[in-house]
């Protein structure tokens, strides 16, 4: 099995997307937004921790810079209903901390906000990560009580930006590009998303 790749990066036309050179060898990994903007953003070679999922029709490699990343990739693919597909749709939407606290919190309300999520899979997923969380690197104590609205700041942020023309993939690329440390308001990330889309 793959477990890590460092080589440089020959392909990032699609968001979530790399092909990734490694001594003459390209291979096709698929990522977390957050994981390939930074990755886009780097230059030379990087380094990627990967999860391998060999199928009888496919060879999948899955990409994340950061080792809590991966582990709770890994823990969300476990979860009853929860496949690869939608485990990178909840990393890409939240990060690792936020999800944590989530699942701490039972806040089943914020989970179902994000792509693929209904009530019951919400729920489901508070049930069996409770458990699973106590395994994760860094992720033994329970996070502060701090309600989560970051992902709905950047949500509105997203879709205020969706009415006023752009695309929603160059939308969510702007917000996730300054919504780095999750204190930013909903119009502050409007206003610095519009700079970043008019360059």
């Amino acid at each position: 099995m793959i477990g890590w790749l460092n080589g440089r990066v020959v392909d990032s036309h699609n968001p979530g997307r790399l092909v990734v050179d490694v001594n003459g060898v390209g291979y096709d990994v698929e990522t977390s937004l957050p994981t390939f903007f930074q990755v886009e953003a780097e230059s030379g070679t990087v380094g990627l921790h990967i999860h391998t999922i060999v199928r009888e029709d496919a060879l999948l490699l899955y990409g994340f810079l950061d080792q809590q990343e991966r582990a709770l990739f890994r823990a969300l693919i476990k979860v009853n209903g929860v496949g690869p597909k939608m485990a990178i749709a909840i990393l890409s939407s939240i990060s690792p901390d936020e999800f944590i606290q989530c699942i701490y919190q039972q806040n089943t309300a914020l989970l179902t906000k994000l792509p693929g999520i209904g009530k019951k899979t919400a729920e489901r997923l508070v049930v069996e990560m409770k458990d699973r969380l106590q395994q994760l690197p860094g992720a033994a104590k329970q996070p502060n009580n701090q309600p989560v609205n970051i992902v709905r700041e950047q949500d509105e942020a997203i879709k205020a930006l969706e009415s006023l023309g752009y695309k929603q993939q160059e939308a969510a690329k702007a917000i996730s590009k300054i919504a780095d440390d999750g204190t930013k308001t909903c119009e502050q990330l409007i206003r610095q998303a519009l700079q970043i889309l008019a360059k």
